[in-house]
């Protein structure tokens, strides 16, 4: 089968590699139908996931049709279309009993991780009857495929870490996918103010198609502009979507007393965390890897259309240009992308 595999910093490649099959009687093999590229993609190719080494298939979303299945799978069968998790999950240790399948004792985030991903033609499941959905009828399949990671881990990591309630007011720092899927999974508990902040005015312009009541270009009045419009209150809820020190910082800066910054980004670097500013506050700082145990309930607000995510993807490449594709969206801003969809 075709595969995209990593080679180390800054290099990947499609490759020949052997096609998998069942290893455990808990396994199922996917034929991929589409699969998507991560911003934690990038993070690996920038080297800050030490986790991942050369020669690994990246990826760790996408929906297709199960080829085969282990013994022991009781909930699917050949033929099936599913949406893969990001999170491969037992769903019987004491971290999955605990909700926090993320850190699952033989799963977690594993895929284009520690073991082969989904950006390739065939992926082999761990754990497929807590790892895998059921794909419903007549939702959008570019839809669909974001319910394996982006969608997930802006509600869970974002929304619900950050406390969003209604009337509170919420600022986001980085308008890449993640950071507008927080926009839009916020929307769902009704906040009366939502800033989104960014560097790139296309992706400004696209959060306030998607609801954003303000939005602010970063710069040097960043501070300034949201302490305006929060009547120098600051913010309840700090959304740090990007990954990198100067944001973080800037959420701290922007929270306001009593509010929660919540951590989305992935940060390959140390950050500053400035409590001589913020030991009085009454702050919480909350950080997530995804669990995915919204995902159901995702699911069936697509199916039902009460989450609208298609404006997300702006870019769909066949699998044979994956490289052009990862080249499209290392240049986001240049090429007005933010998810990339690809199609096998």
């Amino acid at each position: 089968m075709r595969a995209l595999v990593y080679h180390g910093k800054e290099k990947c490649g499609v490759v020949e590699r052997p096609k998998p099959t069942v290893s455990a009687p808990t396994d199922a093999v996917v034929k991929l139908s589409k699969t998507t590229i991560c911003g934690t993609d990038l993070h690996i190719l920038k080297g800050d996931v030490s986790s991942v080494q050369p020669g690994r298939i990246l990826g760790h979303e996408g929906l297709g049709t199960i080829e085969s299945v282990g013994t022991s799978v009781s909930m699917f069968k050949p033929g099936d279309r599913v949406i893969i998790s990001c999170i491969t999950s037992c769903g019987t240790c004491a971290m999955c009993r605990r909700r926090i399948a993320s850190h699952c004792t033989t799963g977690g985030w594993i895929l284009g991780n520690t073991i082969d991903g989904t950006q390739a033609e065939f992926v082999r499941i761990p754990h497929a009857d807590a790892s895998l959905y059921r794909l419903p009828t007549g939702a959008d399949e570019d839809e669909l495929v974001m319910v394996s990671d982006v969608l997930p881990t802006a509600l869970e990591c974002g929304t619900i870490n950050g406390k969003v309630r209604p009337g509170s007011s919420v600022a986001i720092v980085g308008a890449g996918p993640v950071g507008l899927a927080v926009l839009i999974t916020a929307q769902l508990y009704s906040p009366s103010t939502t800033i989104v902040i960014d560097r790139d005015p296309e992706r400004l312009e696209a959060a306030k198609k998607l609801g954003a009541t303000h939005i602010v270009q970063s710069g040097p009045t960043t501070v300034q502009q949201v302490m305006e419009i929060t009547e120098g209150n600051g913010v309840d809820t700090a959304v740090e979507a990007v990954g990198i020190s100067s944001t973080f910082e800037l959420c701290q800066e922007l929270i306001g007393v009593g509010g929660t910054i919540a951590n989305l980004g992935v940060h390959g670097g140390k950050v500053d965390l400035h409590l001589e500013k913020l030991w009085d506050r009454n702050i919480a700082i909350k950080t997530r890897l995804v669990d995915a145990v919204t995902s159901p309930m995702i699911i069936k607000l697509l199916e039902t259309k009460k989450l609208d995510a298609k404006s997300l993807t702006t870019h769909t490449f066949h699998f044979g240009d994956i490289e052009s594709a990862y080249a499209s969206f290392k240049a986001a801003a240049e090429n007005k992308a933010l998810k990339v969809v690809i199609n096998f």
